[in-house]
């Protein structure tokens, strides 16, 4: 539990941008270890009052463990950034298969469908039974 920074960890691609920053794969320098990092950009969370937000979010993601649910391994701050440093998993989001894996024929058959809504349904049940309500 030693203090980490930026320069811990080596930034690759772009994963996915939200309103207050993006997500971007990142990796450990001294284990090699792949993460997600999620940049909170400071002067926007600001600007749209998103500062309280994001302390909730980082206080769930470290207080929750679960398969179904993403972990914080660690948190830290740039002049610019608020950096939450998460789990990664792996196959991309729902919405890219749901969409983009057979663009002419868009969704899932049924038993894929199931399997899915289990995952989002006990990792629902997990924030719920540590008194999380998500949104």
């Amino acid at each position: 539990k030693q203090a980490v920074g930026a320069d811990a960890f080596t930034e690759f691609r772009v994963l996915g941008k939200g309103g207050f920053g993006e997500v971007c794969a990142c990796q450990r320098r001294a284990t090699g270890k792949m993460y997600a990092n999620k940049r909170l950009n400071k002067k926007r969370l600001k600007k749209r009052q998103g500062y309280e937000a994001a302390l909730v979010e980082k206080r769930i993601l470290a207080r929750v463990h679960s398969r179904f649910i993403v972990s914080l391994a660690c948190a830290f701050q740039t002049k610019t950034d608020l950096c939450l440093v998460m789990t990664i998993m792996n196959g991309g989001d729902l919405r890219y298969h749901i969409y983009n894996v057979d663009e002419d024929n868009p969704g899932f058959p049924e038993p894929r469908a199931v399997f899915y809504t289990a995952q989002i349904l006990l990792g629902l049940e997990h924030l719920h039974q540590h008194r999380i309500i998500y949104r």
